[in-house]
């Protein structure tokens, strides 16, 4: 994984920078998440991989998919990496420039594990808190871990906060075995 990343890291800069010169972050993000989609599509993977389909012919294929969520400048992004054997790592492209988007917009993305769904307005209250803590936007993803019994745990960045019943417990089972 970590060869695909530094493959496609050249692409996510280019395309980043051109967006950013562009005023257009929002505008390239969609392009990308776009082309994230279709590439990890098991169908369109099918086709993607075909040694006998042209590279002209794949590109007016994820051209015609796309349609008109594809820019000007994404379609010729779309057929650069087409050319360069380079479509594959779309994924990645796209992860890398979501990295370099939020850093620009001091965006920090916060995953919240409950053991429970979390509502809107405890998403609000969280991004709240979180906001001040960093001194950054937040971005709040959620995900339920039925395993956790009750409470979160809160991952921004390298700063990880267990406050779930599962981590208590096993915090409180080290100390007795100590």
């Amino acid at each position: 994984m970590q060869q695909f990343i530094t493959q496609a890291r050249p692409y996510a800069v280019a395309a980043f920078e051109h967006a950013q010169e562009e005023g257009k972050l929002a505008e390239w993000s969609g392009v990308l998440h776009i082309l994230n989609l279709l590439v990890s599509d098991p169908q369109v993977k099918q086709v993607l991989d075909n040694p006998r389909v042209s590279n002209e012919a794949l590109s007016d294929f994820v051209t015609d998919v796309c349609g008109d969520r594809l820019t000007d400048s994404g379609k010729k992004f779309v057929k650069l990496l087409i050319d360069a054997g380079r479509l594959s790592l779309a994924p990645y492209i796209f992860k890398l420039f979501e990295k370099n988007r939020a850093k620009a917009e001091g965006l920090v993305e916060v995953e919240v594990v409950s053991a429970f769904p979390v509502d809107s307005g405890e998403k609000e209250k969280l991004a709240g808190i979180m906001g001040k803590r960093l001194g950054k936007k937040i971005e709040i993803n959620t995900r339920v871990d039925e395993s956790l019994i009750g409470g979160v745990i809160i991952r921004a960045g390298d700063s990880v906060i267990d406050a779930s019943i599962k981590g208590r417990l096993k915090q409180l089972s080290n100390r007795l075995t100590d």
